[in-house]
């Protein structure tokens, strides 16, 4: 473009004849007229389509190919090359490959979707999960992201979770909606299994029970894209990479998940004070126009759970999830009632809570409470040292002593005696029971029946002292001192 610049200028202000140019830049006749006859270079078109006569009966086959390549994954579709390849081997094709590459272009070309722009009023939102790398306590973890976006003021709200699950599905709902402080009243989503039992048609589905239970609690209205439309939630697809670039961005190093949610949280709120491109003000405005078409939050607080049912085994052990938690011993081969939630597992018999664990989102892991445990081993005392659900107990150094003293002094009662001070921790804290027996060895009683009734003493409240506030016309009473040698008599006229 430079040099044709440059032979215009010449020549049109007549510095060069157009002989002159034609020497001076090595250039034909021809073409130093057409340099002077257009201020830019024309770009090359063909007038005519060039006549491919061999690709013709070959072009259903393409279309074939490539309208299948859409049910396939992505890294494992037809490339121009490899389509060639097949029309060679397959089809005895032999025409060029560049004939092959434009056919396949032109097809790909013309079936290109258009997407519609979309408005947005005020009170919607658009859910979706993605995944992210942490450093989790030293350990590279991949977390499932949960995000919620108001797509008319662009506000976002991100947390981390273990898994993708009915659970963390509830409880982000539960913590978006206390962060934006209202529910929107329509919720778009796509057509996670967390969600839908079933698809019934083009926009009609069968809803699991818990997501019912989610939507029956806060009343918004649900609203699902039609399989593969992923553009009807575009808003939260783009927002999923946006936290993930911003929020994420280096690897984050935390202790805990519960860490790494505080930080997100606090950048979902600095993100408010963010102004975008064609808004007319900053996020944390344009949601106080959102939250005005937006439903109140219930007053009774969403319980975001998962219950299933499953029966303890001979190990007094209850399989969720893989893992197995376990119940004291009495409830072993009894069904039991598991409810789940984020942060952990409650184990119930019937009506009755009777154990509850913190949640594992390991694999195959076996979760034990050695208190459970503890009725078995008093009757089975040879089994303490080599109990796999005592193995990482760690009892305060009292205990220790305790114990040694039961099995070596004279007339000792031995580990039977040390199981029944620890059973104890079935109807006290860990902390109340070594009270009770630091003072024990203290005074120097070891068996359990005189802990027992230590520890119930320290539970019990301190009597209150009767005080005269409120009562000025007590303070003239004359109470005279009680003699007791007057209750002899009681005693002497009992006996006869």
């Amino acid at each position: 473009m430079e040099k044709w610049a440059e032979i215009r200028r010449r020549v049109l202000t007549g510095e060069l004849s157009r002989r002159q140019a034609c020497r001076e830049y090595k250039l034909h006749w021809e073409t130093i007229r057409k340099v002077l006859a257009h201020v830019e270079p024309p770009g090359y078109r063909r007038a005519t389509s060039r006549s491919r006569p061999k690709m013709e009966r070959f072009l259903p086959l393409i279309a074939e190919i490539l309208v299948s390549d859409a049910k396939a994954p992505k890294k494992q579709r037809h490339t121009a090359q490899r389509i060639f390849d097949r029309l060679v081997a397959e089809h005895a094709f032999d025409g060029c490959y560049s004939s092959v590459k434009e056919a396949v272009r032109q097809w790909r070309q013309g079936s290109q979707e258009v997407f519609l722009p979309l408005s947005h009023p005020p009170g919607e939102a658009q859910v979706d999960f993605g995944f992210a790398d942490v450093d989790l306590a030293g350990e590279r973890t991949k977390v499932a992201l949960f995000v919620m976006t108001l797509p008319y003021s662009d506000a976002v709200f991100v947390q981390a979770f273990p898994r993708e699950c009915t659970e963390a599905f509830q409880e982000g709902h539960r913590r978006a909606f206390e962060f934006f402080g209202v529910v929107p009243t329509r919720i778009s989503y796509d057509n996670s299994r967390v969600a839908i039992a079933k698809i019934t048609g083009s926009r009609s589905r069968q809803l699991t029970s818990e997501f019912l239970r989610l939507q029956s609690h806060y009343l918004f209205q649900a609203h699902f894209c039609l399989v593969r439309r992923a553009n009807e939630k575009g808003k939260v697809e783009g927002l999923v990479g946006f936290t993930r670039r911003n929020f994420l961005v280096p690897v984050p190093r935390v202790e805990s998940l519960e860490a790494l949610n505080a930080e997100l949280f606090q950048r979902c709120d600095r993100d408010l004070d963010r102004t975008l491109r064609g808004k007319a003000g900053s996020k944390r405005e344009l949601l106080a126009a959102d939250r005005q078409a937006m439903l109140d939050l219930p007053r009774q607080s969403f319980d975001a759970r998962r219950v299933t049912q499953a029966s303890a085994n001979s190990l007094s052990l209850v399989k969720f999830d893989t893992n197995r938690y376990s119940v004291p011993v009495k409830h072993a081969h009894r069904p039991i009632t598991i409810v789940a939630t984020v942060d952990e597992v409650r184990l119930i018999d019937g009506d009755r809570l009777v154990a509850r664990h913190r949640r594992s989102w390991k694999r195959e892991q076996d979760l034990f409470d050695p208190v459970h445990y503890l009725a078995l081993l008093e009757k089975k005392p040879g089994g303490f040292d080599h109990a796999k659900p005592l193995e990482e107990w760690d009892l305060p150094e009292c205990f220790a002593t305790l114990r040694r003293l039961l099995e070596t002094e004279p007339g000792g009662l031995g580990t039977r005696e040390f199981i029944r001070v620890l059973r104890l921790l079935e109807g006290c804290s860990l902390e109340q029971l070594q009270d009770a027996v630091e003072y024990a060895l203290d005074i120097g009683v070891h068996d359990a029946d005189a802990i027992r009734v230590m520890v119930e003493h320290r539970r019990e409240a301190p009597v209150a002292l009767f005080s005269l506030d409120g009562r000025p016309h007590l303070r003239l009473v004359d109470v005279g001192q009680t003699d007791v040698s007057a209750y002899q008599a009681l005693l002497t006229e009992g006996a006869s």
